[in-house]
């Protein structure tokens, strides 16, 4: 499936058109039989103007869906087709023109046509695409909130505004929920604010009582892997797996987070990132998901193709090239590493991460100075805005600070900084690890 095009006048609708092209998608990954391309492989091709044939090899599906999105006030017109990629035949199409308040049958019909046309058997009558509210400005909020929350980088804050709004309007609305759930643990673990809880105890009710979809399992998971709570944290992972094995996000937050950082079953944790590569190719996201993995294990060459990949298909990507920079390093190559981090800082306008990275690159290349004048950044920037305990911790280490970086990290510990869930496997914790009062804080992060 290709985004559909927004053909309305207020640029704001592409929001919305991205929103029913990835509801859609998520209905069709339901039916078994059928194989859909991940979201962010079918997105991979927005705006470009790429041979079916093309489309068809480099997604491996022999059929594309395709369509626009008209919206005038509460009209709505859905244009949608079916197209043979072997020879850009159309095999089925249809117009929609109805009101905002049926967006939900719309999607729902559109994804059972198709399942008819590719003659695939339902194996029930319940609807593919479910509601979840009956609020049709919180549902709106919902979709641009996903939609900026895969951009990722500066675009989480406006994403957290838009599912923030979408909860106030409707406090039962799971998937605004997970959405909010989601992009908090994100600013926290990318150091945008001082971590947080996403609800007070009448809220997390609501939302443990309602009728959960994956999502929230999976936003439940990553909140409790982040207080430190591995059981709660594994049942919530495998429910969410259970309900959605296609449910990506889960499987590679379930690999790597879970499996890999706080288990130690590297192993597992890459299969886990390779079935979500394997089910979404053109996605730097997995792809870099999976570098991590291998590097986290060992496999430095495998990482570092894995890297370069990763780079060509989102080169502006902050997550892409940060990783660059920690898996450059491991292999020693520390000049290279040193530039993909400049690269990175000119991206992120100098995100911590980068700058702790870099640091590390500098300090492995024999120059401690350049290590300490970045450590002493972050020091300085630390007093202006939030950065991460955990983050000065690394800092420290790479400036040969060991005395301040113990001080960070047990601050780190005290806080339940998310960073720290990565402190027994990745690399940038390594000249941490052979401190032995940095061992003491990871024996004491028991996960209960």
């Amino acid at each position: 499936m290709l985004p559909f095009l927004n053909l309305s006048a207020d640029p704001e609708n592409e929001f919305f058109t991205d929103g029913i092209t990835e509801e859609i998608i998520n209905a069709l990954a339901q039916i078994k039989k059928l194989h859909v391309a991940a979201r962010t492989s079918s997105f991979s091709f927005k705006g470009k103007h790429v041979d079916l044939r093309i489309i068809g090899e480099r997604l491996n599906v022999r059929a594309v869906l395709e369509g626009s999105v008209r919206r005038s006030g509460n009209h709505l017109r859905v244009t949608v087709q079916l197209v043979s990629v072997a020879d850009g035949y159309h095999l089925w199409s249809e117009k929609y023109d109805r009101e905002m308040k049926d967006i939900f049958e719309i999607q729902d019909e559109i994804s059972r046509s198709i399942a008819e046309r590719l003659k695939v058997t339902l194996e029930n009558e319940q609807p593919l695409v479910k509601a979840g509210t009956n609020n049709l400005e919180a549902y709106q909020l919902y979709l641009k909130g996903r939609a900026l929350f895969f951009r990722r980088g500066p675009h989480l804050r406006r994403s957290l505004e838009c599912f923030e709004r979408a909860v106030a309007l409707d406090m039962n609305y799971a998937l605004a929920w997970a959405g909010l759930a989601d992009a908090l643990n994100m600013h926290g673990f990318w150091v945008y604010f001082r971590p947080r809880r996403v609800w007070n105890e009448p809220s997390k009710h609501r939302y443990e009582q309602s009728n959960l979809t994956p999502e929230a399992h999976n936003a439940l998971a990553l909140s409790h892997l982040f207080a430190w709570d591995q059981p709660k944290a594994e049942f919530e992972f495998l429910r969410a797996l259970e309900l959605n094995p296609r449910y990506l996000q889960a499987r590679d937050w379930y690999g790597l987070f879970y499996l890999q950082w706080v288990v130690g079953r590297l192993e597992e944790g890459i299969d886990q990132a390779r079935q979500a590569v394997e089910s979404d190719p053109l996605s730097s996201y997995a792809t870099t998901m999976l570098a991590i993995a291998c590097t986290d294990a060992g496999k430095l060459d495998q990482a570092l193709q894995l890297k370069q990949a990763a780079v060509e298909l989102d080169p502006d990507s902050l997550f892409t090239r940060w990783i660059l920079q920690v898996v450059l390093r491991q292999h020693g190559r520390f000049e290279e590493s040193i530039a993909a981090g400049e690269a990175s800082l000119a991206i992120s306008g100098r995100h911590p991460h980068s700058v702790m990275s870099l640091a590390l690159a500098y300090a492995g290349w024999g120059k401690p100075a350049e290590a300490k004048a970045l450590y002493m950044e972050l020091q300085w920037r630390a007093r202006r805005e939030y950065v991460s305990p955990a983050a000065l911790a690394v800092a420290a280490s790479a400036a040969d600070e060991q005395e301040a970086a113990i001080q960070f990290a047990q601050e780190a510990y005290r806080r339940r900084d998310p960073e720290m869930i990565a402190a027994k496997h990745f690399p940038e914790f390594a000249r941490l690890r052979k401190n032995p009062r940095f061992q003491e804080i990871i024996a004491a992060m028991r996960f209960r």
